[in-house]
Parts: structure tokens; sequence; C-alpha cells
């Protein structure tokens, strides 16, 4: 894969205030926005969106402050405790995105606090209060704030698909709806170091729809198809990254684009933090080519497959078995 970089590939910036103020024309407009940035490059920024600047504030705050505990602290919320195996710490080097590179990053998931059962269902971890005053309130209060987001964003999704407005509804907001927050770390580092590792390495996301909420570091690059280029995602102020996960390319027979991405180690005075909301859906849905995305006569591109079936393969490929201990 070739690694030159250039600067002329636009991530679009798409304000969906006009939809989130219940404005009809304004959301047409927006539908037609989406569906040319999900078509190519897969990427874009949002802006508008109504999660405040103050519970983002808090948010940076709070997981900087979660990071700086002893390791011993964060290991013993290692994702290996958790009942389900899908929550919890992730230390430097349990993900492999990349075949060449371990992930230099520090992870820490959550999601809904369900019952345990099945895939990624199940209790959170949470560090004592004691030992991070705040922590626990403020993720949650920012889940609920971004899964709310998510789901203006998947009706958006639907009418940028000339579909009903509702239609990914019981995908995105049923109480068994799987949706995980990760909080990440990536420590600074050298030039000379960033040549030989990554962030994150290159990989497309799982899911349906992610949304990332970044600092002002940087380090995030999509990988263009048609020039063969890695292109950096500029920092945009109080902005969200949306892309398209590999699910939603399949449930649109390849109409919307999942985008291969990569995230620089940081070479800054800073390390650097970011939050990802990833939307990963009912696991009993069936992802099969949705009836506007196919012509007559046109076959599907994938066979229909569950969301658990295609989870299980997705994260059996991508952790370590160590789990970081």
């Amino acid at each position: 894969m070739v690694i030159e970089k250039v600067t002329n590939v636009a991530i679009p910036v798409i304000d969906i205030s006009g939809y989130v103020a219940g404005n009809s024309s304004r959301t047409a407009h927006i539908s037609e926005e989406l569906n040319a940035a999900c078509r190519t490059p897969g990427f874009f920024q949002i802006v508008g969106h109504g999660v405040s600047s103050d519970l983002r504030t808090r948010l940076f705050s709070q997981v900087a402050q979660f990071y700086a505990l002893p390791l011993a602290t964060k290991l013993a919320l290692r994702r290996g405790l958790s009942v389900n195996g899908a929550r919890g710490y992730e230390a430097i080097g349990t993900l492999v995105m990349e075949d060449e590179y371990t992930d230099q990053k520090e992870g820490f998931m959550v999601g809904p606090e369900l019952p345990p059962g099945r895939l990624l269902q199940g209790p959170n971890l949470w560090p004592e209060e004691s030992d991070c005053p705040g922590f626990r309130s403020t993720i949650e209060e920012y889940s609920a704030a971004v899964r709310s987001l998510s789901l203006k964003m998947f009706r958006l999704l639907a009418l940028s698909l000339r579909l009903d407005e509702h239609y990914f509804n019981a995908f995105v907001d049923s109480r068994d709806s799987i949706s995980m927050c990760r909080i990440h770390r990536y420590p600074r580092t050298s030039i000379e170091a960033a040549k030989k590792s990554r962030g994150v390495g290159a990989h497309t996301d799982f899911g349906a729809m992610t949304l990332l909420l970044q600092d002002d570091i940087g380090g995030l690059e999509v990988f263009h198809r048609p020039t063969s280029t890695w292109n950096a995602v500029p920092y945009v102020k109080d902005a969200y990254i949306v892309n398209i996960g590999d699910m939603m390319e399949q449930w649109t027979n390849g109409r919307y684009m999942s985008t291969l991405h990569r995230v620089i180690s940081p070479v800054s005075s800073k390390d650097r933090y970011s939050v990802v909301f990833f939307n990963e859906g009912l696991l009993d849905q069936v992802i099969e080519c949705i009836p506007t995305c196919i012509e007559p006569g046109e076959a599907p591109l994938h066979e229909a497959v569950t969301v658990e079936a295609h989870l299980r393969k997705r994260y059996g490929n991508s952790y370590r078995e160590n789990d970081g201990k």
C-alpha cells in the first residue's frame, strides 16, 4: 500500500442544525449532502449537532484523569475481566489492525448496561469513584447524548437513501441495540518512532456508522481509493467526524463506502485523546441489500449475514489473545 499523502481530497463538513431544528427544506438539502459524502469518501464531519461544548469539555477532562491513573488500577479493569469480554480497559498492544504494527494506544470501552447475555451484552467495568471522581457519571451522560445524536444521524441516513425516516430506528434505538463508546489515549512520540508505529493500524470499522470526537492534536488519516493516497482529516472545532462502517456498505450494496483509515502516532508535546461511538445494532438483524440500493436485474454484491455473525468474525480477527495481561 502506498504511503504518499496529498492534500486535495476534501472531507466534507455538513451543518445538520436545520434537521435538528425541524426545517424540512434544509433537511432535504442535508440528506443530499450526506448521500454524496457517504458515496465518497465515506468520511465527513458534522457541525450544528447539539451536543454541548460544556459536556465535551468535561468529557475530555475526565478522559485525561482516567488515563493518569496508575497502570495497576487500570489493569484491574481490563477487558478480559468483563463478563462478556467486551468492556473495560485495553492496554497498549492489545489490538492489531495492521499486520506490521501493534496499535500504540490505550482504550476503555463501555456500552449499554444490560444483564449478561449475548455478544457485547453485559455490565460495564468502572473505576472506583474515589480513584476517578465524576468519571462514570460524565461518561454515562455523554453516552446518552451521543446515542441521541446517533439516532438523528441514522434518520438522516435513511432519508439520504430515499427510505422512510425511521427505517433504522429498531436497529439503532431498541433496548437490545448494541452501541459501544470507546475512549482512547495515544501517547506522544518522536518523529523517528512515529515512522515505525501506528496509533491505530489501517482498518475499516466493523459496524454501521461511527461518530468520533477528537481533540486538536490530529493524526487521523483516510485512504482515498481513486488516488491510492492517505489524507489527513483536519481538525474542525466543535465537529464530529462520521464514517460509514462495513455493515452499512454491505447493507447499501456498495453504494455507501466503508473507508480504510488509520491514526498516526502523535508527534506532539501532548498525548492525543479521542472518544468514539460505534453503532453495532441488533444482533439478530439480517444485513441484506436495502431495496433502494439495487436496480432491476442487478444482483446483491454480498450474501446476507446477521449482525452477530459479522461482529464475531471481525472482533476475533482484531484482538490479541493476551488482552494486555
